[in-house]
């Protein structure tokens, strides 16, 4: 298994190559690993509670998680309080790990606080669900929950 700084390395060079607007990017496992090993590293969800609540989320016990909504259900608005919540769960300088349902808004949200001075944000590649299979679910071809990860269900 990778250390951490080795997972951080693979993740900015990422960052680097796909020319990413924040630090970088990591699997899913990656994110697992650098959880369990790093106290200051933060996951950071930023599905709808929704999502949480009728889908499943991440079932840590030894790393710092929090929730911030990107947008709001129902509409689908984003939500204009993200930063002022973001400020009151993580220091500018705390390494975060953003999480949605397939690493879409995630990526919206690490650009967005990297924008205002948050200089360690990570996409977590593929999400929680994951992409879509032929017949339109989730869970099947990649994401956390695939990756055989830690969380509950609904």
């Amino acid at each position: 298994m990778a250390t951490s700084s080795e997972i951080l390395t693979t993740a900015k060079q990422r960052g680097q190559t796909d020319q990413l607007p924040y630090a970088g990017a990591v699997t899913p496992g990656e994110a697992f690993a650098l959880l369990e090993a790093e106290p200051a590293v933060m996951l950071v969800d930023v599905r709808t509670n929704a999502e949480r609540d009728w889908v499943g989320r991440v079932a840590i016990q030894n790393a710092q998680h929090a929730a911030v909504q990107w947008s709001q259900y129902p509409g689908g608005v984003q939500n204009p309080d993200f930063l002022t919540q973001l400020a009151q769960i993580a220091e500018k300088g705390t390494p975060l790990l953003f999480l949605c349902r397939s690493g879409v808004r995630s990526q919206h949200a690490a650009k967005l606080a990297t924008e205002h001075g948050y200089n360690n944000c990570f996409n977590i590649l593929e999400g929680f669900e994951g992409d879509k299979d032929d017949k339109g679910h989730r869970k099947n071809i990649n994401g956390w929950c695939k990756a055989g990860l830690p969380w509950m269900g609904a």
